[in-house]
């Protein structure tokens, strides 16, 4: 493709997406197709010959459209958001076009200092403690998800807890056990897999019946039990807005059991954690300041910066250094044997990174701290608005609390009728809600927090449940 055909091309994209965007509320938000339709549609085989890129787009149109679950449709109030945004999008796009390799400064070194950057205003933003600053000893990086910042954390916690020699010899160097609720994401449960420790070196701690956030109690009971059994505690994870239902375990308490026991504390707060860019929702972080490791939240979640887009800060970077350091003769330069810059390689598990800091720059600025704050507080008093509606009905009930932007609730009725009024639901095409178990029994989830999510897509999401 020559530059001017490019050119014609990428303006033909860019309304193409503008249009999509413009027209998303006319789509099902939920896909219609069925099971292998989408690969029925497509030739076998791939091409011979050259085909045109305006038969590619008509292909999007024609076929990989009707197979998509639109995630930035307004009625989409499924799992938690994943925003995109103009900002975001054409970040993203100057990435692509750049096609930067940034594993090394040396490789691009505008791809790491933007980034270093970025998460130092982002921690600044949030109200994050200094220690997390690229000046300091700690720092931050962007993953993809906070799936990978839970590995990461936890082989840096491994390599702490073990002096270093898990990354010599590995975990036969010790017996070491990984805390977290009961209600903590699976992916704390395959960072524990994927480090080698095994699913049964994960500790599941019950959480409170009413907050259903962890107990600092059970926690403190099985770190007694583990340690007269002579394991070591490598790490705990304290979760900020869970997955089912936005529990908030008690970083505070849990932070000062960590502290006792020299045990790592990472902080999941993937979907929460950029609520505190208000200082009316701070209050979600009491105790990170004091006793965090390591923290982690997605902008591509809920603060408009399209996927992947993970922030993960440490306090003190020397053991992430140490559990994933490794220096081949072909990657050294000059300005890494200066030991004035940073390389990322070093912080997560893949050799090599794309120029991600752009988008999040890029809305950062265009938005500002009050455009982000004004999106956060938006979604968080529409939710409060909408638990206000299931109150009222007494055919419904809310099943947990609802401090942010996700109302789980039921139907006064068994499992079966939840899930059956959640299929016809989804199935309208109107809007799409998933679903979570609270305290043994289904729960129907409505998470807001879309970019083009506006009250009267709420509302009509009410008057769709009061209807079935």
């Amino acid at each position: 493709m020559q530059i001017e055909e490019f050119r014609a091309h990428g303006h033909q994209v860019i309304d193409w997406i503008a249009d999509y965007l413009g027209t998303i509320e006319s789509r099902p938000v939920l896909s219609q197709v069925e099971p292998g339709a989408i690969r029925a549609a497509l030739p076998a085989h791939p091409p011979e010959e050259p085909e045109s890129f305006d038969a590619v787009l008509a292909d999007v149109d024609r076929i990989i459209l009707p197979g998509i679950t639109h995630w930035q449709h307004p009625a989409f109030f499924a799992y938690f958001p994943a925003n995109a945004s103009g900002p975001a999008i054409l970040g993203d796009l100057l990435s692509s076009g750049l096609g930067v390799q940034g594993m090394l400064w040396a490789t691009s070194p505008a791809c790491t200092e933007l980034e270093q950057l970025s998460l130092d205003w982002l921690a600044e933003m949030l109200g994050l403690p200094a220690t997390f600053r690229s000046d300091g000893k700690g720092g931050g990086v962007i993953q993809d998800t906070a799936s990978t910042s839970a590995l990461v954390a936890l082989l840096a916690a491994l390599h702490r807890a073990s002096g270093g020699a898990t990354a010599e010899r590995g975990i036969a160097a010790g017996r070491y056990t990984v805390y977290a609720s009961t209600e903590a994401h699976s992916s704390v449960e395959k960072a524990v897999r994927m480090a080698g420790l095994g699913a049964a070196a994960l500790r599941t701690i019950p959480a409170d019946p009413k907050t259903l956030a962890m107990s600092p109690a059970a926690l403190r009971d099985q770190l007694a039990a583990d340690i007269e059994a002579g394991f070591t505690p490598a790490m705990i994870v304290a979760t900020i807005g869970t997955t089912s239902t936005t529990a908030i375990d008690p970083v505070r308490d849990i932070g000062a059991i960590a502290r006792e026991h020299n045990t790592w504390l990472h902080i999941d707060a993937a979907y929460a954690g950029v609520a505190a860019i208000c200082p009316e929702l701070r209050w979600i972080l009491d105790g990170v300041a004091d006793f965090a490791d390591s923290f982690g939240t997605n902008p591509h979640k809920w603060l408009l910066t399209n996927f992947d887009c993970h922030a993960f800060w440490v306090a003190d970077r020397a053991h992430l250094l140490g559990a994933l350091s490794i220096l081949p003769e072909y990657l050294r330069n000059a300005a890494t044997a200066s030991g004035d810059v940073v390389d990322y390689r070093d912080w997560h598990i893949q050799l090599g990174r794309r120029f991600r800091a752009l988008k999040l720059w890029s809305v950062i600025r265009c938005y500002g701290i009050s455009g982000l704050q004004h999106h956060i507080r938006t979604h968080v008093a529409l939710a409060q608005e909408f638990a206000g509606w299931v109150a009222a009905d007494n055919r419904f009930e809310i099943t947990a609390p609802h401090p942010l932007s996700l109302v789980c609730f039921r139907l006064r009725a068994d499992d079966d009728r939840n899930l059956e009024l959640m299929q016809k639901l989804n199935s309208s095409g109107e809007l799409y809600l998933t679903h979570t178990k609270v305290g043994g029994t289904v729960s129907l989830r409505l998470a807001i927090g879309g970019t083009l999510t506006e009250r009267r897509h709420v509302e009509r999401a009410w008057a769709l449940i009061q209807a079935v």
